[in-house]
């Protein structure tokens, strides 16, 4: 197949583009024509590129609804998408799944939409979260498949009426299993690791609340990634009682290295859909302390390989962490349970199996219907 991948954003790396990176190489592998567009260029792209696999910027596209520009990338997309010709139209994240949807319709090109988490979740914005949905339930009207990373998606997309089921899937998040190395940790002080963007969504100040309230146990965080609250959260880091315990690591494709040095993987946030970060954790074999939001509990089974936390619970939050810290058997025992849920759940090749049965079902589908009209049209004539 010719596979089209469009995500909004390539110039940072979060777990959508990730995902994006790990299928688009894996397609590649199994003989599919794969080219990437999206705004922005990076880390990821470069990789991309690397690997033979041609990566498209939209000039105009942009994060934010702008009609102007947004009306200019679709015209952009369109041209692109008529001279290529492709079978699918594969999209991620909110802007990207929008006007690749309308590019679609208006190109006839099946369009598969993955949504990594609704921007109609709870935990969003109020506003956001009622204008998106009416976006969404708009472009669910002229979508043609639509992958949710998680069940809870799935379930909140029938709830706000988005798009039929016959024209849904869950498909859970992976990435591969692939060589690690072995554990490098300091002996006698426990190692947490949150990898995250510094952005609404994460909740970076959450943690650092729970463990300002651990007393007496030797402990370091290490906080990896970057984006628009970095700054703000180093000086509120500056300014409080563990600063020396906190390290800003930045933005990092070292995450199997940094995961191999830490005891614990730890990820407050206020929405998700199915965290990348999480997964790598447990593909690391590490306890894995979260908030219970989106997803998030189809990958932790509170009590076994980690332990989940009710949204803003700081008071809960310090009481696990503090429990995995002393209890260091247990910390072990919920490693093992985390890297077996990985191996027996979230295999890589099953997600891109899946993945690519969607697409050829829908471009079955859309095959079919393209016969059914040619079929009438003779009728008629």
């Amino acid at each position: 197949m010719k596979i089209v991948q469009f995500i909004t954003r390539m110039d940072d790396v979060g777990g959508a583009q990730i995902h994006v990176l790990d299928l688009s190489l894996s397609l590649k592998e199994a003989g599919h024509e794969v080219t990437v567009l999206s705004m922005g260029t990076g880390p990821v792209t470069e990789e991309l590129k690397e690997h033979g696999i041609t990566c498209v910027e939209l000039m105009n596209l942009q994060l934010k609804i702008h009609p102007v520009h947004d009306g200019l990338a679709l015209m952009q997309l369109c041209r692109f998408l008529k001279e290529w010709e492709p079978d699918i139209l594969a999209t991620h994240s909110s802007k990207a799944g929008m006007l690749g949807r309308i590019a679609g319709k208006m190109c006839n090109v099946p369009t598969v939409f993955t949504a990594h988490g609704w921007a109609f979740s709870e935990g969003v914005p109020e506003r956001k979260r009622k204008v998106y949905g009416l976006l969404e339930r708009a472009a669910g009207k002229i979508s043609t498949g639509v992958i949710t990373v998680s069940q809870y998606d799935y379930q909140l997309a029938l709830k706000h009426k988005v798009i039929p089921p016959s024209n849904m899937r869950t498909i859970h998040n992976s990435i591969p299993d692939i060589p690690l190395p072995p554990p490098d940790r300091v002996p006698g002080v426990t190692k947490l690791i949150m990898i995250a963007r510094f952005a609404f969504p994460k909740d970076h100040h959450h943690l650092l609340k729970a463990l300002e309230q651990i007393e007496g146990l030797p402990w370091e965080l290490d906080l990896v990634g970057d984006g628009p609250l970095l700054e703000t959260m180093k000086e509120q880091v500056k300014r409080g009682p563990i600063a020396d315990r906190v390290n800003f690591l930045g933005k990092s494709r070292d995450i199997p290295e940094l995961l191999a040095r830490s005891h614990i993987l730890v990820l407050t946030s206020r929405h998700e859909g199915l965290p990348i970060s999480i997964i790598e954790g447990m593909r690391s074999g590490l306890p894995i302390v979260a908030s219970d939001v989106g997803g998030v509990n189809e990958l932790i089974d509170d009590g076994h390989n980690g332990f989940l936390i009710p949204r803003d619970d700081t008071g809960l939050l310090t009481k696990r962490l503090n429990s995995l810290m002393v209890k260091k058997q247990l910390m072990e025992k919920m490693g093992q349970m985390s890297r077996q849920k990985y191996e027996q759940h979230f295999a890589f090749d099953q997600m891109r199996n899946q993945t690519v049965k969607m697409y050829a079902d829908i471009l079955g589908r859309s095959v079919e219907n393209k016969k059914l009209v040619l079929s009438t049209k003779k009728r008629e004539v």
